[in-house]
């Protein structure tokens, strides 16, 4: 006796067996129980979702004449009558398929227009089924509108399609529209057990849920590659087996090597490749592992309440709920795209295992933590430029050394304190390709003057303007134009350090930037602390990402000995595994050993606070420059004017 595949022995006859695709039996269904049925049908979808059995289905419950021979229209064909047994086996005289893919000429659909002149001979209406109807061409399309749009009352059209955009729209027009969509994982999941059931095929169900996703969606697909497995396996369905099978990675693999991204552990990263390597698993495979185990993970970290309750029979998800615990949600999220973009690069390098370890150690290089060392090994440009014999401004005055600053900002200090109303002088500032000079402001102060304020001492003191000379030279260059003229028309202001005559007061000027409310705060009992323990935590990067955010937005509003009371203003920063790393941070720093976050108006903390100091410092800033008497006398004189945004503080 012959063998006939699952695919086709485990077929639904009926609409009660068809899984997946509720929504069109549903229709279907109240169409065919209230007799409002449509003369065309179309049919659409990916291949294996039931296209073809739903014409079947359908043709058995317009001709179905019951087990007593006196059935009518039904929407639960009894599949004992003549009729329905004779759709099943294929040999219906008014069930007729045309496969459009070989059929797809003006002369194969005349020649099937042509009996829908006659009569049903046995059933009650005439049924013509189209498959891949797309692939006919356009003068079969026209040669079959008329008769699609008006046909008999005995004739019922039914078209299938896997591209429902190459059919016309004066087909579709004509037709009733259903499309069925393919099957999650877990829908083709349930059939199968049932199937192996029935079969006693012995079955691993981690073997199932590899099938059930290889299959993409397709029924059809997931029943052929069960048998195909249970050939391999000798009639049992193992995982092992199956894994060798599909050629798909073990997700331990993908566990370990996410566990080690997330740990920042780039050796553990190179090994599992070279494993991998050697046991010749595919590169694209990994990667595509690891984007669905990267999307669960990101919907456990979005969702924490799906995380605790994960599927106990799925060892997969205790292992996924872990991993999305241990990386931050951003991480996540970034390790998401390079693993969808990485495989689109593994074709354009020379080996796919070097391109895998490339796109695995690239989630390293962005950390956050990684970008922040980076940042502080800077060596500031001023301390390369500055002239020997120039006193360190920041210790005569006892202020903060000034933060670096970019390249055409660099200061120039003057070796004697200029006299009052001496004109502006070009000093070089470096040597690059073409010269670069300064304008040097004088510096109204002596030694024996009182000190200028700290934030007037950190401020810079030139503007760096490249200038073009030699056959590089430009008449048009700004520079070239204020060598020439000695005022500019326009003057483009950068810091400009300037310190005020003695008893000297600076009264702000109208065009002060406005403070932005998120640097408006009201100082409460625990704000400095809070505000002094969030700079330690930062500064020592202690905390990073969203536990730094987390930290930045909230205020302090109770303490104890050993607990912290705090409140956000959003409840997407209060994560379970950012405030638990926190609590974590603050423990290590000799805080507190709990912490508690509330939901409610956050008046002062230390985000505020940096908004607040940083508004101020602009507001020093633009006061120093617009007081400044050369300033004033290019605005009053020459009709300058400062560009906008143009001033910040150092």
């Amino acid at each position: 006796m012959s063998y006939l595949v699952l695919a086709r022995k485990y077929r639904p006859r009926n609409f009660t067996e068809m899984v997946g695709q509720e929504h069109v039996v549903q229709a279907l269904t109240n169409a065919l129980t209230q007799q409002r049925l449509h003369h065309a049908y179309l049919f659409t979808g990916t291949r294996g979702v039931g296209k073809t059995t739903v014409s079947r289905i359908l043709a058995k419950s317009l001709n179905c004449q019951g087990a007593d021979g006196q059935g009518g229209i039904t929407a639960t064909p009894c599949g004992v009558c003549a009729a329905c047994t004779d759709i099943d086996s294929g040999r219906f005289p008014d069930y007729t398929e045309l496969d459009a893919a070989s059929n797809r000429g003006v002369d194969e659909v005349q020649s099937l227009l042509e009996q829908a002149v006659y009569k049903p001979v046995q059933g009650r209406f005439k049924v013509f089924m189209i498959d891949e109807v797309h692939m006919l061409t356009n003068t079969a399309f026209n040669a079959m509108l008329k008769t699609l749009e008006e046909p008999p009352d005995y004739l019922k059209f039914v078209l299938a399609t896997t591209d429902p955009q190459k059919v016309p729209v004066t087909v579709l027009s004509r037709c009733l529209q259903f499309n069925l969509r393919p099957m999650a994982p877990e829908t083709v999941l349930g059939h199968l057990t049932q199937v192996l059931a029935a079969e006693n095929v012995p079955a691993e169900p981690q073997a199932l849920r590899l099938l059930s996703r290889a299959a993409r969606g397709s029924m059809r697909d997931a029943l052929s590659l069960t048998d195909q497995a249970i050939a391999f396996g000798s009639g049992q369905l193992q995982e092992a087996a199956v894994r060798q099978m599909l050629g798909t990675v073990d997700r331990s693999y993908v566990f370990r090597l996410i566990d080690a991204l997330a740990q920042g552990d780039g050796k553990t990263v190179v090994e599992a490749s070279d494993t991998l390597r050697m046991n010749g698993l595919s590169a694209a495979s990994t990667l595509e592992e690891m984007s669905a185990v990267l999307q669960r993970m990101a919907v456990f970290q979005a969702v924490p309440e799906m995380a605790g309750a994960v599927d106990a029979d799925d060892p997969e998800a205790a292992d996924t709920a872990r991993l999305a615990a241990l990386m931050p949600a951003d991480e996540t999220q970034l390790l998401y795209s390079l693993c969808l973009h990485g495989r689109g690069e593994l074709g354009l390098a020379p080996d796919e295992y070097a391109a895998l370890t490339m796109v695995l150690l690239r989630l390293l290089a962005f950390k956050p933590q990684n970008a922040t060392a980076e940042k502080k090994t800077l060596t500031r440009p001023e301390a390369a430029h500055r002239a020997p014999e120039s006193p360190p401004r920041a210790a005569a005055s006892g202020a903060t050394p000034p933060v670096a600053t970019p390249p055409q900002m660099q200061r120039q200090e003057a070796s004697a304190p200029p006299v009052l109303g001496e004109k502006r002088m070009l000093a070089p500032a470096r040597q690059e390709q073409s010269a670069t000079y300064s304008i040097v402001d004088p510096v109204v102060q002596s030694p024996q003057s009182p000190q200028a304020p700290a934030a007037v001492a950190a401020m810079p003191m030139a503007t760096a303007l490249p200038v073009c000379s030699g056959e590089n030279f430009d008449e048009k260059h700004p520079a070239a134009q204020l060598q020439k003229s000695q005022a500019a028309p326009e003057f483009v202001a950068m810091p400009v350090r300037m310190a005020p005559e003695p008893g000297a007061r600076l009264q702000p000027h109208a065009h002060s930037t406005p403070v932005p409310a998120s640097a408006r705060y009201t100082a409460t009992e625990e704000g400095d602390v809070w505000h002094s323990t969030v700079q330690q935590l930062v500064a020592g990067e202690a905390i990073t990402a969203l536990v730094r955010e987390l930290a930045l937005q909230s205020q302090l509003v109770a303490r104890d000995a050993g607990h912290w009371l705090l409140r956000v203003e959003r409840e997407s920063l209060n994560q379970p595994q950012a405030r638990e790393r926190l609590r974590a941070a603050l423990e290590a720093a000799g805080h507190a050993s709990q912490i508690s976050v509330e939901l409610g108006v956050v008046i002062d903390s230390p985000a505020r606070r940096n908004a607040a100091a940083a508004a101020e410092r602009q507001r020093v800033a633009e006061d120093i420059v617009m007081n400044d008497p050369y300033v004033q006398s290019l605005v009053r004189d020459y009709g300058a004017k400062i560009v906008p945004g143009s001033i910040k503080p150092a």
